[in-house]
């Protein structure tokens, strides 16, 4: 029977079992298994026939040659910021409409400055809760993401916690810092990781 799959489970050998009946029951990325195709343990996310099992419940371990390269991850951000921008000019308007309607006055010459100031400061907030809020859900990304097919994951391939995607987000502030090196840094990184990446042990994996 070459559909014959053994665990290592409890200390000891466990089977066989078909296939099926390993997806049935389960089978964790982490899970060693001895393939009848191979001569020697495997974690079962190292096995292929195991990948469209995984992706469905929305694992992507990330290895090289599924993380996402520089030009992906710059598109998916210009079309965030053209989102985010979007969103911070109408939150603003209707500040204004509120301050108009409840003060009887705007006065839009003199606060040029402040209102620029308190615009970053909204585009800015704005970006840190809506990325995480995104990643922590079931489409794991931004609009810009979904659009392109990026998926943001932990080291096991699995879904972000809000925690966790709050703490990447932020530490984008690091990653801006001496002219956005941080954000360059997934050109010379192995696993194409920024500074924030790197910081809260997140991938950017690109579905197939």
């Amino acid at each position: 029977m070459i559909n014959e799959y053994y665990l290592f489970k409890d200390n000891e050998k466990q089977g066989p079992y078909n296939h099926n009946e390993l997806m049935d029951m389960g089978i964790g990325i982490h899970q060693m298994v001895l393939s009848p195709l191979a001569e020697d343990w495997q974690a079962a996310s190292d096995l292929p026939e195991f990948d469209e099992y995984f992706k469905s419940a929305g694992i992507y371990v990330p290895v090289a040659n599924n993380v996402a390269n520089f030009g992906w991850r710059l598109l998916a951000y210009l079309i965030d910021d053209a989102v985010l921008f979007i969103a911070a000019v109408i939150l603003w308007s209707l500040v204004v409409i509120i301050v108009r309607y409840t003060t009887g006055s705007f006065d839009t010459d003199s606060n040029t400055t402040d209102q620029e100031l308190m615009i970053r400061l909204i585009a800015v907030v704005l970006w840190i809760f809506y990325n995480a809020a995104f990643e922590a859900t079931k489409v794991q990304g931004s609009i810009g993401k979904v659009i392109c097919r990026l998926i943001v994951v932990d080291g096991n391939g699995q879904r972000l916690n809000f925690t966790t995607a709050l703490a990447r987000n932020l530490s984008k502030i690091i990653s801006s810092f001496l002219c956005s090196l941080g954000f360059f840094a997934m050109l010379w990184s192995p696993m194409k990781q920024c500074w924030h990446d790197q910081m809260a042990k997140t991938f950017v994996v690109r579905k197939t």
